[in-house]
């Protein structure tokens, strides 16, 4: 681990600030010997700081769940193992929010009235809305005011509960499943396919910044895309390169992508 590559993977200066941020709290970690944590991190932030501490012994990622998008980077102590992330001592807390079915608050009535109540983003992981409720991640430390004080998303009334991170209900992802043939795994010829735009168009947008591969912006059109990579656009979604088949008589590359909904 070196400090000094955050200049060489940060992008902006607001990249530098976190990476040193995080640096400051995971280090203090290593050097005392006792569990250190960062907030909540989008992939993007989660790969930048792989970058910077690499994998040395000690170093988790954990987001409340496996499929987490949003995590925390961590460090263990040798003393600890990883059952300890979903103790009682564990930085993440799960928060249950029930509400009247018909009211019907989605992911952003719940990230805005969050964000409404004076809480960072860094402090909030996965949103994960169902019928009559809602389960979303926090950090312990902000755990007991949020408890306190969110009382509403949206139109909707909520009532609050920590529940254990194991009983912690995850919807599946709606998805629509896209099957296609492509000339190639090119970047471009996914996003096209995916989103069902132009080559041309999905060019434009990677050209623009406008496209991320597993949370990092990529502006090569050509950039190879392996199986299960997600994708996001900018204002048109996520989807995900599910299956890469065989070839067609036609030597095209037979593909399954799911497009979330």
């Amino acid at each position: 681990m070196n400090r000094s590559n955050i200049e060489k993977i940060a992008q902006t200066s607001q990249d530098r600030m976190l990476l040193a941020k995080l640096w400051d709290k995971i280090q203090a970690g290593f050097q005392r010997n006792i569990p250190a944590h960062t907030g909540f991190l989008s992939p993007r932030e989660l790969e930048m700081a792989r970058y910077l501490f690499g994998e040395p012994e000690g170093l988790h990622v954990f987001g409340g769940y496996p499929d987490a998008e949003r995590k925390m980077l961590l460090f263990l102590p040798d003393y600890l193992d990883e059952t300890w992330l979903t103790g009682e001592d564990s930085p993440c807390v799960c928060l249950r929010a029930s509400f009247y079915q018909g009211d019907s608050p989605n992911h952003r009535d719940f990230l805005g009235a969050l964000m409404g109540a004076g809480i960072t983003r860094e402090s909030v992981g996965d949103i994960c809305v169902d019928e009559d409720s809602c389960d979303f991640f926090v950090t312990q430390e902000i755990a007991p005011y949020v408890l306190q004080n969110f009382t509403s998303a949206g139109r909707a009334h909520v009532r609050l509960e920590q529940i254990p991170l194991e009983n912690a209900r995850i919807p599946a992802p709606e998805v629509k499943e896209i099957r296609d043939t492509l000339a190639s795994l090119r970047l471009d010829s996914v996003v096209a396919s995916g989103f069902r735009i132009g080559r041309s168009l999905a060019g434009q947008y990677i050209a623009a910044g406008k496209v991320a591969v597993d949370g990092l912006p990529c502006e090569k059109s050509d950039k190879l895309v392996s199986q299960g990579a997600k994708i996001s656009l900018r204002g048109m979604g996520k989807i995900c390169l599910d299956s890469v088949g065989s070839r067609t008589k036609k030597d095209r590359i037979s593909v399954i992508i799911h497009r979330y909904v």
